[in-house]
């Protein structure tokens, strides 16, 4: 139950009886003053249908059940009626950027080889995520199909959680994301360091080919864009107009996440964050006092959705 519906039980549970003493109290006051018991029996009667203690009890979950069958037909599923309740009172919106305020079909802007040799780093990046689900790996795997690229079979491949993804292709092992999985392999980014500042400060989103073994070595840089969704600018302006203060949590860089950001006029930004990262931001904003919805739709926002006031998904 609700909280609100369990405070109307407790008050139903003295209110009801006590009306109904009422009411036999004012038939036996009228049967006393008059005789007339038709009268009297009006009269209590009367009494019931004001104070009409029933409706306490029923009016809370009627429309608890009118509000998440509309919200149902429109799209919105609610897991429990506490969601509602909490969520009128909420302080901050805090808000994942791919997929959630960003329309999450990213598509390849550029792909820059560090040796020169485009298509093979074209190749390479489809053969080390081809069968990902994530966004950014389809979006090569179509670039790689227009430019009728044939990438060859990977294998072993290992998601690595918040950085990107290693597999093997032709013997040789390769690693696919972010800067941090590149530090991993103590893998300097030199020779397109500037590049991928302008295109970050641009607003797309950077990943890293290199080869880990036999030999390490840079291989190339991937660039995505990926457009605002229609609706994110008026969301949060709806959200600031309402004195609720926007966060975003995002594993991206922080030239993209900065870029969106200010488009959209969010209050508070966190780049390069790690899934269990953001489940300590949503704490530590807790933590200051405010209530927080999470908005979030990837696998990625699960901690985070879950570690919310409200998790929206």
């Amino acid at each position: 139950k609700a909280p609100v519906e369990r405070l109307v039980d407790k008050v139903s549970a003295g209110f009801v009886p006590g009306v109904v003493l009422i009411a036999l109290a004012t038939f036996a006051g009228w049967w006393l003053y008059n005789g007339d018991w038709s009268a009297a029996l009006l009269n209590a009667v009367a009494v019931l249908v004001i104070a009409c203690p029933c409706a306490l009890g029923l009016a809370t979950p009627t429309a608890i059940m009118a509000g998440t069958g509309e919200a149902a037909r429109r799209g919105i599923l609610i897991k429990d009626a506490e969601a509602l309740e909490l969520l009128h009172g909420v302080d901050v919106g805090a808000f994942d950027k791919t997929g959630t305020l960003t329309a999450g079909k990213p598509r390849l802007t550029a792909h820059v080889a560090a040796n020169g040799k485009h298509d093979e780093l074209l190749a390479l990046s489809a053969a080390v995520q081809r069968g990902s689900e994530h966004p950014l790996a389809r979006a090569v795997e179509e670039a790689a199909a227009t430019a009728g690229v044939n990438p060859a079979a990977a294998a072993n491949v290992q998601a690595v959680p918040g950085h990107g993804v290693t597999a093997t292709v032709d013997g040789a092992e390769y690693a696919l994301g972010n800067g941090g999985l590149l530090e991993r392999f103590g893998i300097a980014i030199d020779g397109l360091a500037g590049e991928a500042r302008r295109r970050e400060e641009a607003g797309e989103t950077v990943s890293w080919l290199a080869q880990t073994k036999p030999e390490a070595k840079l291989v190339g840089m991937l660039a995505f864009g990926d457009a605002l969704k229609p609706e994110s600018r008026d969301a949060v302006q709806a959200l600031k107009e309402a004195g609720i203060r926007t966060v975003m949590l995002t594993g991206d860089n922080r030239g993209s996440a900065g870029h969106i950001a200010g488009q959209l006029g969010i209050d508070e930004v966190h780049a390069q964050v790690l899934p269990e990262g953001k489940a300590g931001i949503i704490a530590q904003l807790k933590a200051n006092g405010g209530r927080v919805a999470m908005v979030g739709d990837g696998i990625n926002d699960a901690p985070a959705l879950a570690a919310a006031d409200i998790g929206i998904a």
